[in-house]
């Protein structure tokens, strides 16, 4: 596969839920740089942040847009996250069901036609604003 359609695909799972899909797209030592938080390496860490994600939020993924350097090492993601705050996450206000839109960057490299790195950028303050009311 082509670095544009293993994005695809990975948001595809994503949006369906299927994170097995998602975790067989990423290589064993996969690097993930969540927003505003600090990096972890590797697939378990990695099937760990997705359970405690689906836990707190309930996602869909609109409007996404992959762009790929040339050498196919490197892309980037553009998209909509429109979500609900299922359940309050420590340090973040109370969930109260709360639904939420934001802009999303994520960023990618690849080898051997899986993903090495993910790294994802949405603007914090705004997500608080939305789900404070």
């Amino acid at each position: 596969m082509k670095a544009d359609e293993i994005i695809q695909s990975y948001y595809k799972h994503f949006n369906s839920g299927h994170w097995e899909g998602m975790l067989a797209l990423l290589s064993e030592d996969v690097v993930h740089d969540a927003n505003q938080g600090s990096r972890t390496q590797g697939k378990a860490a990695f099937r760990s942040f997705l359970h405690e994600m689906a836990m707190h939020y309930q996602e869909r993924l609109t409007d996404i847009c992959v762009m790929t350097h040339p050498d196919g090492l490197r892309a980037a993601a553009e998209f909509i996250c429109h979500g609900t705050y299922l359940k309050t996450q420590a340090g973040l206000p109370e969930a109260k069901r709360q639904t939420y839109r934001l802009p999303v960057g994520a960023f990618f490299e690849l080898k051997h036609g899986l993903i090495t790195r993910v790294s994802n950028f949405y603007n914090l303050p705004d997500w608080i604003r939305q789900v404070k009311g």
